[in-house]
């Protein structure tokens, strides 16, 4: 199979494990090939390798490898990480090396900033909030407006203004190795550029201190938070590889209910909408997360976009979306599902095809415990497709549509209108997985 690239001392530990995993799926010796810009190149300049998903595509992802000294910069707190960063329309090439955790719940002097912090001078409290919009006085049938809800949008505004990141094109963002890096409480923000890459981060907590209520979202009215924590929006040529998502240290289960509705505070881990374009998923790991992965925000986001492909990457203690695909061509290759509960996020489904997605499943792995079913799997709306075949379920060959459809009257089709190219790194056998990616994906690996 073919890898991402990385350097010497990685790629001999993985060209040893994914050998023996490619002998043992019975693929053909051939078809293992290292990138070529592997050797001599550092961490920090390197591409996303040939055909290796929908971001292959066209120009490739190259993002910030042709930085000069000017543009690469090393940073460690959030104010350095903005100044990094600096205009979103500055399309210069820029490598940005973060070293150790930042975090963006800070000010530019370091100083730990609260919700109390962004509420103030806004007029917004929680419990006033509570008051004015209790559906038993204020009803069912509309949206918060008012005071209020303009407090909650005025200190809305100003936490993101310091939570979120907003990426330029042509830019490269790394961890650096042995430092935990990552990004706890903030969302790097892709939207409307080229050419991006973001490797080994660890991405935690990122935190919505203003959920807004919404009585009509549902039956029975929900609470919607802002803030992914990687957020693609209308953003083309996109890698996202060997990074960590996780809720903690707050899960979804310590969270109160208002109004008889969670008060959630997260959103999505790494959503692709807004017409987003050619990007590749892999070899990240998904954890302790409810609404995990949106591609396309609404059922009339784009035609014609939002092709993704996504492998080789862990889904644990995920309750949904993994991903919820929609309009789009998605390919979904040797991912492992584990469908385990952990830490009281108890799966609700895996993938989700609906408004006419073209979803391709091949040789993924479901770990499903004692009592689960296998009819739960998958999720739509009767107009998306599942393709594929190869998907094991603890180690059995499994039909999932098949399965799925048996058990609904929303019918997934089996059928799709494209045929996937960029494949780098497609096992034909799913049955290594959970040795192989034990230890090759997600922050921390990449040397």
């Amino acid at each position: 199979m073919a890898a991402p690239s990385h350097r010497r001392s990685l790629r001999k530990r993985r060209v040893l494990a994914v050998s023996a995993a490619v002998v043992a799926a019975g693929v053909g010796a051939g078809v293992f090939v290292l990138n070529a810009n592997a050797d001599g190149v550092d961490l920090y300049h390197q591409t996303l390798p040939a055909k290796d998903g929908w971001a292959a595509s066209g120009t490739g992802t190259t993002g910030g490898a042709k930085a000069d000294s000017a543009h690469t910069f090393t940073v460690s707190t959030r104010a350095q990480l903005v100044k990094a960063l600096g205009s979103v329309s500055d399309t210069t090439p820029r490598i940005i090396k973060v070293k150790g955790t930042i975090d963006a719940g800070t000010d530019d002097s370091g100083k730990k900033l609260t919700c109390a912090d962004y509420a103030a001078g806004t007029g917004y409290s929680l419990s006033a909030y509570l008051k004015a919009y209790d559906p038993a006085v204020y009803g069912r049938s509309k949206l918060p407006s008012g005071t209020q809800e303009k407090a909650r949008a005025a200190a809305q505004d100003k936490q993101a203004k310091n939570v979120v990141f907003k990426v330029p094109a042509n830019t490269t963002i790394v961890g650096v190795p042995g430092t935990g890096a990552g990004i706890t409480g903030g969302m790097l923000q892709i939207q409307n550029v080229d050419n991006v890459i973001v490797r080994n981060l660890a991405f935690s907590a990122t935190e919505d201190c203003f959920p807004q209520w919404d009585p009509t979202d549902g039956d029975d009215g929900n609470w919607n938070s802002n803030y992914d924590s990687v957020s693609l929006r209308g953003a083309t040529h996109v890698w996202a590889d060997h990074n960590t998502f996780t809720d903690a240290p707050h899960f979804d289960k310590a969270n109160p209910k208002y109004f008889g509705r969670e008060y959630q505070i997260h959103d999505g881990a790494l959503d692709i909408t807004k017409g987003s374009d050619l990007v590749t998923v892999e070899r990240n790991r998904f954890t302790d997360h409810d609404k995990t992965m949106l591609i396309g925000s609404s059922d009339k986001d784009s035609t014609g976009k939002l092709r993704v492909t996504i492998h080789h990457n862990v889904w644990k203690g995920i309750v949904q979306r993994a991903p919820l695909a929609r309009l789009g061509q998605i390919h979904l290759y040797n991912n492992l599902y584990d469908t385990t509960t952990v830490n009281g996020y108890a799966p609700q489904y895996s993938i989700n095809s609906r408004a006419k997605a073209q979803v391709v499943a091949q040789a993924n792995y479901w770990t499903v415990p004692s009592g689960g079913k296998v009819a739960k799997l998958l999720s739509g709306d009767g107009t998306g497709s599942v393709a594929g075949s190869g998907n094991l379920v603890n180690g059995t060959v499994t039909d999932l549509v098949a399965a799925y459809n048996a058990a609904s009257s929303k019918k997934i089709k089996t059928t799709v209108n494209w045929t996937p190219a960029l494949t780098a790194g497609l096992q034909t056998s799913a049955k290594n997985l959970p040795a192989e990616l034990a230890d090759t994906t997600g922050a921390g690996v990449l040397k």
